[in-house]
């Protein structure tokens, strides 16, 4: 059966998260980035993704995609990691090109099965339950490897900074969950738009995302074909001794890429959403969110105080 083969992992840990800086600041003692700040107790979202990750795929199956400068942060957090599985981006560029390196980084390691795609700057509460529906999106795949599916979480507020997925019709398939063709996204809708997306059952985007990665590669080269041909440039040099050259320099001229805004908006026919119901999810990348999800978690004030929030 397909869903045999090796399954992968792209951990995604390259943000700099500067609008959290006084808060991870006041946790830390220093303005790091909020996936390498512990706020939920002992173990960072870094690390609880790695944990995360590993419910369903070996360790040595996952990269993480981290950004050069914050190794300071990062080190001791991946120095479990072979070299070959820290994706050190020379600098921050966005989702896509991020992608674009893991996505190289893992097919040099002789990984060839679906992949998932896993942010680091989030807040899980049930890691069972939350994984429990990237293995559904997993077979899923296996059984249609045309496809990639992002997870959708169940809107429970007016969340005007998130990406929304506007569900359409069930895909018919062999699998006990319902997935659906993605009908339109909605980057950063404003507050009216925000109040029909809630009161249709649209849902967030949780920029969690399985695919093979040939198709990741082909929505990207879709719309961003100069950049997939400056990376494919690379694949004779990853993990040679002149690959941070050849990285530094390409780098140097490329321009930001946002996944989200600038693939998955344009809808791509092969997209299909999982809905993930009764899990408590937020993306950290807010002050008072990040304050919100620790004081649930029980160990934070119940909102950002003031100044963070400001």
């Amino acid at each position: 059966m397909a869903d045999r083969q090796p399954r992968s992992a792209l951990i995604l840990a390259g943000g700099d998260g500067g609008r959290l800086s006084e808060l991870t600041r006041r946790i830390s003692g220093d303005a790091r980035p909020v996936q390498f700040c512990p706020l939920f107790g002992a173990a960072t979202p870094v690390e609880q993704t790695r944990q995360r990750a590993a419910r369903l795929i070996p360790a040595a199956h996952t990269v993480v995609a981290v950004v050069k400068a914050h190794e300071r942060f990062y080190g001791q957090l991946l120095a479990d990691l072979p070299p070959e599985r820290v994706v050190a981006q020379p600098e921050d560029r966005g989702t896509t090109p991020a992608i674009l390196y893991g996505l190289l980084r893992l097919a040099a390691l002789g990984a060839r099965g679906p992949v998932a795609v896993l942010p680091s700057d989030h807040y899980v509460a049930d890691d069972s339950r939350f994984m429990a529906s990237v293995d559904a999106a997993f077979r899923a795949v296996a059984a249609r490897p045309d496809l990639l599916v992002v997870l959708g979480v169940k809107a429970e507020s007016l969340e005007l900074e998130y990406g929304w997925i506007e569900p359409e019709e069930p895909i018919p398939g062999r699998w006990s969950e319902t997935f659906y063709r993605v009908r339109r996204f909605w980057e950063k809708p404003r507050l009216a738009l925000a109040e029909e997306l809630l009161a249709r059952g649209c849902l967030w985007s949780s920029f969690v995302m399985v695919s093979q990665p040939i198709v990741l590669a082909t929505l990207i080269r879709r719309e961003l074909p100069s950049m997939v041909e400056r990376f494919l440039t690379l694949r004779t040099r990853l993990a040679g001794p002149i690959e941070s050259d050849r990285v530094r320099q390409l780098y140097a001229r490329l321009p930001v890429a946002d996944f989200s805004r600038q693939v998955l908006a344009t809808r791509p026919p092969n997209i299909a959403v999982l809905p993930v119901t009764q899990v408590d999810w937020t993306d950290l990348n807010h002050p008072e969110r990040a304050s919100q999800a620790m004081a649930r978690a029980g160990v934070g004030p119940t909102a950002a105080p003031a100044s963070l929030t400001a």
